[in-house]
């Protein structure tokens, strides 16, 4: 099994920028990949940003330019960092990840950018 702790979300001012992190219980490199999904009220999830095990990086196109996701290997975590950040970027994040063939998913945190 996989533990996934998210952390660092919060109120952001519209223009603000906001670092994620989720904390993976298994090294990063058992794991294929580490994803940021969001939610927000009313609409569907979706792929925020993806790094590989490789370091191979993919975002939304809404997202691209203003978000950068990384990995801390040695922390076992990857972490989302957010800059010019709009109200339209509120939305429950989790990630996700994919292990032995299960996804696992980590308790979300809360990013809000008041209009």
């Amino acid at each position: 099994q996989v533990q996934l702790v998210e952390s660092g979300g919060g109120l952001v001012q519209a223009g603000g920028s906001r670092r994620l992190s989720c904390k993976s219980s298994v090294s990063l490199f058992s794991l294929s990949a580490m994803n940021w999904y969001r939610q927000a009220p009313g609409k569907q999830r979706e792929l925020v940003a993806r790094v590989t095990t490789g370091g191979t990086t993919d975002y939304a196109d809404s997202v691209k330019g203003r978000f950068t996701i990384s990995r801390e290997n040695v922390k076992n975590s990857v972490d989302h960092q957010m800059n010019s950040l709009k109200p339209e970027d509120t939305a429950d994040y989790s990630c996700k990840v994919i292990f032995v063939g299960k996804n696992y998913w980590g308790q979300g945190t809360q990013v809000t950018v008041p209009s």
